[in-house]
């Protein structure tokens, strides 16, 4: 089963609230981390995400469309990311942190990052 689908799943169930996901090191790809993020977005009731999806193969591309997609969870106040060992890049931080900007309701948030390919060009 795809990351996709898994989240599909969680769609259906229109009361959850709080969800915690441990994905990390399932070989997910870019696609598969947007379309979790698309499906989880269609959960209009989560408020508490904690979302593990250390060590796969999502990048830069799948990291910005994950945050674009859970911008649209209107109701998330909570947000926990494990991002490690992902090679997001500085486009895929970018990306991640102009759409978490969007996310009216969250108050707290919890990046774990751990990166060797940030390269600063300048403030």
């Amino acid at each position: 089963m795809g990351a996709s689908a898994l989240g599909s799943t969680f769609a259906n169930y229109i009361n959850l609230s709080n969800l915690t996901l441990d994905l990390s090191y399932n070989k997910i790809g870019a696609m598969g981390a947007q379309g979790l993020g698309s499906t989880l977005a269609n959960c209009i009731n989560l408020s508490n995400l904690t979302l593990d999806l250390r060590g796969n193969q999502i990048g830069a591309m799948g990291t910005s469309g994950l945050g674009s997609a859970l911008a649209n969870c209107i109701n998330l106040s909570n947000l926990t990311l494990e991002l490690s060992k992902i090679q997001i890049g500085p486009m895929g931080a970018s990306g991640l942190g102009s759409a978490l900007a969007n996310c009216i309701n969250l108050s707290n948030i919890t990046l774990q990052l751990q990166q060797k390919q940030f390269i600063s060009f300048g403030l």
